[in-house]
Parts: structure tokens; sequence; C-alpha cells
């Protein structure tokens, strides 16, 4: 007896002559771009725009805005992620990208490909307003599980885990300094 596939759908699916949707040569041509201007830096945008209490409209090229909330128990209206929750979104995605990017460079075609994030906060500072007793602010703990599956012995996929999280950018600016500047206009 056979064992059942899961019915893969958007970036894991293949597409109609069976091959990975992510262009393997588009792939190679970012890679060949990347070894040919190692130190090339792009600066990315984003404008945030305040919409009401804590909702707010975050816009990046020209995508629909992304929006970013807190929730009842922060005074919010729940109409989206918080801060924290996107970031780890964003971490999320960022190794999930790298994961896919590096299984397609080595041949290995993912079956399935699910992250689970979860980090620790101390929230009682209030953003400053309330409990500023020294403490760690922001994550102090975060945690990754990487429900991975490819035609690849497991040693292969934990290799490229820690692979992935080496290079991955949101990674590395979660455990990391960054220099950071905040003035007014």
């Amino acid at each position: 007896m056979s064992e059942p596939v899961t019915a893969l759908t958007g970036c894991l699916a293949p597409d109609v002559d069976g091959l990975d949707p992510i262009s393997k040569e588009g792939l190679e041509a970012l890679i060949a771009s990347g070894k040919a201007n190692p130190k090339a830096i792009k600066t990315l945008k984003c404008k945030t725009v305040a919409e009401g209490r804590f909702r707010h409209a975050n816009y990046i090229r020209d995508l629909e805005p992304y929006i970013v909330d807190e929730p009842p128990g922060l005074l919010g209206d729940d109409t989206a992620p918080n801060p924290s929750e996107a970031s780890l979104a964003a971490l999320g995605s960022c190794v999930a990208v790298g994961l896919h990017a590096n299984a397609i460079a080595r041949g290995i075609k993912i079956k399935k490909l699910e992250l689970s994030l979860e980090g620790d906060l101390n929230i009682t500072a209030v953003w400053g307003t309330g409990d500023v007793s020294e403490k760690p602010v922001g994550f102090t703990d975060v945690r990754i599980k990487v429900d991975m599956e490819a035609d690849c012995p497991q040693e292969e996929i934990d290799a490229l885990i820690a692979h992935v999280t080496q290079w991955s950018p949101v990674f590395n600016t979660f455990s990391r300094p960054v220099n950071m500047i905040a003035e007014s206009v």
C-alpha cells in the first residue's frame, strides 16, 4: 500500500510539466548576480501611517497596505497581527524562502514545508509607559520548528536548516545587533 500524498498548492505545487514553479534558471541568475557583486546593498522602504487607535497601514512598494494592529488586551481593534507577531511572520517567511531556494539549488524536492514560530516577550513596560524597571525589551527567546518533508534524508534537511539560518537576512536581524536611528523629520 502506498503512502498518501498531500496535494501541494502554491509555491510547492509542481506545474503542468511536473517542474518546481520556482525557476531554477532564474535562481541561478540571482546566484550569479550575487557572486558577481557580493557587496551590493539594497535599501528597502516602508511608510507606516497611523489609521486610528493602534491600527497602522504599512505601504511597501506598490502593494496594498499591510495592516498591523494590536489585540484587545493591548487596546487595539484586533484587525491584524500586532508588530511582534508580524515580525515573527517575517522571520518565518524569510526562513521558508531560504529553505525553498536552497532546496531547489541542491535539487531537493520539497513535499511539505511548514514553520511554527513562537517568541517570549515581556510587555509590562507598555511601550515605555508602564513598568520601566530594568528588563530586556523585545523578544528574549524565539523558537522555530521546521516541519519539512523532502526527497532526501533528515540529515540533509537538518543541514539545510542550519545553512539557511546562517544566511537568512531576517534571522540575522533577530540574532545580532543592527545599527538603528530614529529621528524626527
